[in-house]
């Protein structure tokens, strides 16, 4: 007799349940097949754009309310009777008054006018000090005495003084020797010299006056 040989799907199903592995296999491989078609179905997004949106912060202002206008003030309240005053009755504008005349000038004074006092007369002038003839240096200069060539070769020397009277034009009119130089010729010479110069005449309350002057006379050898 010939035996049938048990086959492998009934080996493999034990004792003929279902086989978990297979089953394990195929929802795995579903699973998977699964989810690249979701991936492939949803929606491309940059990435970090979540993190963006949601660091954003909206922030609103709420202004407040206007305050309520004021409520209108209250209509004044009619006048009483007894407080109504009554009102004066225009009075007119004065009238305006005429611009004033011009005054009258007189070209003659009249009596009426007072005289002014005359003006008082300056002061006379302060009195002028006298002042003494004297002599006319340049004068002198120009006309120095000669010295007598005699007493000059013996070497004779001396100072003659004279006293010279002069009048108000300024000429000698007197020579006198009130000091003698001891020489004779050396007076002579001096009185000579002195005959020929210019004065200054003096003056006596503002007017020239004649006078005299005393003059020395040196005659010394250089």
């Amino acid at each position: 007799m010939t035996q049938a040989e048990p086959t492998s799907e009934r080996n493999n199903d034990g004792d003929g349940g279902l086989n978990w592995p297979r089953i394990a296999g195929y929802t795995l491989v579903i699973a998977v097949h699964a989810a690249a078609l979701l991936l492939l179905l949803a929606p491309v997004a940059p990435p970090g754009q979540d993190t963006a949106e949601e660091e954003v912060t909206r922030v609103v202002i709420i202004e407040p309310p206007p305050p309520p206008p004021p409520p209108p003030p209250p209509p004044p309240e009619p006048p009483k009777p007894q407080e109504i005053k009554q009102l004066a009755p225009p009075q007119p504008a004065p009238p305006i008054p005429p611009p004033p005349e011009p005054p009258v000038v007189f070209d003659e004074p009249s009596p009426m006018d007072v005289q002014a006092p005359p003006p008082s007369p300056p002061a006379p002038p302060a009195p002028q000090p006298d002042i003494g003839a004297s002599v006319d240096i340049s004068s002198k200069n120009m006309n120095p005495p000669v010295y007598p060539a005699a007493e000059r070769r013996r070497g004779i020397q001396g100072t003659v003084v004279l006293i010279i009277t002069v009048d108000a034009n300024g000429n000698a009119t007197n020579v006198d020797v009130e000091s003698s130089s001891g020489n004779r010729n050396l007076d002579r010479a001096a009185v000579k010299a002195a005959q020929r110069w210019r004065f200054n005449p003096g003056t006596s309350g503002g007017r020239k006056v004649g006078g005299r002057v005393r003059v020395p006379v040196n005659f010394t050898l250089s």
